[in-house]
């Protein structure tokens, strides 16, 4: 098996290159082997390598961003995804590819299924629901995973913003009406690997899932989860905040809409693959832990 991986240096990027190695010949290009901000070039990236699956770890991820940058964020997670399920029909290859909860509205407080209506408030969720549409249109043999608050120990993420405020300030506010699960990088490219196999021994396997973390809470819980852990893991680490207080999204405003209920059914995926996901704690303990591993000295 030929597996073409693209955004390999991204957070869910880096992880796949581990855990997709196992499963055969790896083909892993960042930017410069494949620019999805050039879709007409990713035809013939796919076609020179001819992979037996294709998988699409890269995106446009700047939300605020978005709203002033419309064009680009359409190009990079609609049209080259369109793309490259087009390059992957035509050499019979199974695409993988990662969506988002910003898919949905965010009202209520179920968490959405895979056939539940969408309805993205953002640009960033627009692009992404088309990218999903034109996979959807152009390639049969599709692997869409759905995720939300996405965390790794590497590169810059909510975890190591909340340290590092909380570090240089007494008290922090952080927003208490957004619910959804945080999810590690780790698992989303262990969970990827597994499915990718059963899915090419079984079509039935394919469409899209949910994949996040077990269980929910708000950024605020996250952030008071990622202090009082911190300090549990390293009691030396300085943290001046000893107050995180919960404040609502409208006392925050952004350039982008976010949903306020980020919650992803994931039945269909443990049911499909046979597989239990494990809560949300684990995953952003085990990222701490990497984060706050004290450097050895030469």
């Amino acid at each position: 098996m030929r597996i073409l991986l693209l955004g390999k240096n991204g957070q869910v990027g880096w992880e796949l290159q581990r855990s997709l190695a196992p499963l055969g010949e790896l083909v892993a290009l960042d930017r410069r082997g494949a620019d999805l901000s050039r879709p007409e070039e990713l035809r013939d990236v796919v076609l020179r390598t001819r992979p037996t699956v294709v998988v699409n770890a890269g995106a446009y991820t700047a939300v605020d961003k978005a709203e002033s940058e419309r064009e680009l964020a359409q190009i990079v997670n609609a049209l080259a995804p369109g793309a490259l399920a087009e390059a992957a029909r035509d050499v019979g290859a199974l695409l993988v590819h990662f969506s988002t909860d910003y898919v949905f509205d965010g009202s209520g407080d179920a968490a959405r299924a895979e056939t539940a209506p969408t309805g993205p408030l953002s640009v960033y969720g627009q692009t992404k629901l088309e990218g999903e549409q034109r996979i959807q249109a152009h390639c049969e043999r599709h692997l869409i995973l759905r995720t939300s608050w996405v965390h790794a120990a590497r590169g810059g993420n909510f975890a190591r913003t909340m340290l590092r405020l909380a570090g240089e300030r007494d008290e922090l506010k952080v927003i208490d009406d957004q619910i959804g699960a945080p999810t590690g990088a780790d698992l989303i490219a262990d969970v990827t690997a597994h499915a990718i196999r059963e899915a090419l021994r079984d079509p039935a396997c394919q469409g899209i899932h949910h994949l996040a973390a077990a269980g929910e809470t708000s950024w605020h819980g996250y952030a008071r989860f990622v202090i009082d852990t911190a300090r549990e893991l390293q009691p030396s680490l300085v943290l001046r905040a000893r107050e995180v207080l919960p404040i609502p999204t409208s006392a925050y405003p952004t350039p982008a809409r976010r949903p306020l209920n980020s919650r992803l059914d994931t039945t269909r995926l443990r049911q499909t693959f046979g597989l239990t996901l494990p809560p949300w704690q684990a995953g952003v303990r085990r990222m701490l832990s990497e984060i706050l591993e004290p450097k050895a000295t030469p």
